[in-house]
């Protein structure tokens, strides 16, 4: 899961297909084991765009733009990983293939995390007086919905073992952020669960969309849905919130904050084994 990353002081990744791709200033590299146990490498020097004009760099509007560009830069990384962790007897997918792939994701996406919560508040909005009430319906069936999603991913070995690398994705992360050297060793004691995971992204986003939803009144349904698709405010709020509490993650009343998400974490991270780890450092030791 992606983490914050524009300060060059902070360091942070992305779990793939047997690997890691981490971040740290304007270094991106990601680490994948192949099948034949050798650790392969795609690197690249990245100036974030917030960086390269400084009207997108401002404050609440930088959050949209750099979960965008995250989910370009991990998306390629994604499909690098798929080729790299293949076999030989393996058939490497067509570019329709995994465009027509990503479109249905990207459709499924929309219809159960914004259409059918949208079409349920359509039907309350009528039943229940309290604007905020209906709100926090609405996001209580979205998590829901995000849990159910969750679970069933569980189900499949292969995310299982990308829940694994996030574990040694945040683990290696810890361990750096602490001063400690990148060994497996060093390593296997930290926490798989960071306040800057996007895990805990998603868990402010669907805080935040309550309270600023509870603004916009009782729209129809058509409405609701293009107030959910267009309006980039819900993401740029919640950026500067993780990214707030992503440096003073050991205040108490940040630590209560970020608890929702790391709660969520014990679900997208498992505990890594030590080969994991060591393609997490590897990736790291790229990058710092």
């Amino acid at each position: 899961m992606n983490h914050e990353h524009q300060n060059d002081d902070i360091a942070g990744g992305q779990a793939i297909i047997e690997g890691v791709m981490m971040r740290h200033g304007n270094k991106i590299a990601a680490a994948v084991r192949r099948p034949d146990k050798e650790i392969v490498f795609q690197e690249q020097d990245y100036i974030p765009i917030t960086k390269r004009y400084k009207l997108l760099g401002l404050m609440f509007i930088r959050g949209s733009v750099t979960l965008i560009e995250m989910m370009i830069i991990g998306m390629k990384t994604l499909l690098f990983s798929a080729e790299m962790a293949m076999t030989e007897v393996d058939e490497k997918p067509q570019g329709w293939q995994i465009a027509f792939s990503l479109m249905i994701s990207l459709g499924i996406t929309i219809f159960f995390f914004i259409v059918i919560p949208a079409y349920i508040f359509s039907l309350l909005r009528n039943v229940i007086a309290n604007i905020f009430f209906l709100n926090v319906i609405e996001g209580c069936i979205r998590l829901g919905l995000f849990l159910c999603f969750l679970g069933a991913m569980l189900l499949m070995e292969d995310m299982r073992r990308v829940f694994m690398y996030h574990g040694a994705e945040h683990k290696t992360v810890f361990a750096w952020e602490s001063g400690q050297d990148l060994i497996v060793e060093n390593i296997r004691k930290f926490s798989t669960r960071h306040p800057r995971c996007g895990t805990s992204f998603i868990m402010v986003v669907m805080i935040v969309s309550i309270l600023v939803f509870s603004l916009l009144g009782r729209p129809d349904f058509l409405h609701r849905v293009l107030y959910k698709l267009l309006l980039p405010v819900v993401s740029g709020i919640s950026y500067e919130i993780i990214r707030f509490t992503g440096k003073r993650k050991d205040w108490q009343w940040v630590k209560i904050l970020s608890w929702p998400g790391l709660v969520m974490q014990k679900i997208t991270t498992r505990e890594p084994t030590d080969d994991q780890i060591e393609v997490a450092i590897a990736a790291m030791k790229k990058v710092i």
